[in-house]
């Protein structure tokens, strides 16, 4: 397990293709003082993920290139990635929800998002890893 100081801060991956959606939680975390990486399709983050292993990830389902659920598949599959909480933000509803629970989601957030929620699941998963 990786070691941080208590002066270090946390990092998340934002993995979304909309620019837009990226930027709204890269704005809204900031402000918290995450450190963040982005990344605009599947294959990036899984690069990402195995380059800065990230505090926990932000992972949309529906992206080109590889999806979400493709991330969510290689990551069950990699003993180091599967110790990275992966919150899925996705449009995507029942019963698909279910399913990337079970893939290896620790939380699901709805499309469109409140930056509240955003922030506190952000908050626990972080805090379930440092315990």
């Amino acid at each position: 397990m990786e070691l941080r100081s208590p002066e270090a801060k946390s990092c998340v991956l934002v993995v979304d293709d909309d620019v837009n959606i990226r930027r709204l939680m890269i704005a809204a975390l900031k402000r918290e003082g995450y450190a963040l990486i982005e990344a605009t399709n599947g294959r990036e983050a899984l690069d990402c993920m195995r380059a800065t292993h990230p505090d926990v990830v932000l992972l949309d389902l529906m992206m080109p290139v590889l999806s979400g659920w493709d991330v969510l598949k290689e990551r069950k599959e990699d003993a180091e990635l599967r110790r990275i909480p992966v919150i899925i933000v996705s449009a995507v509803r029942e019963p698909e929800i279910a399913a990337a629970i079970t893939s290896g989601g620790c939380a699901f957030l709805p499309k469109p998002f409140d930056l509240e929620a955003l922030s506190a699941l952000v908050r626990s998963c972080v805090s379930a890893e440092t315990v």
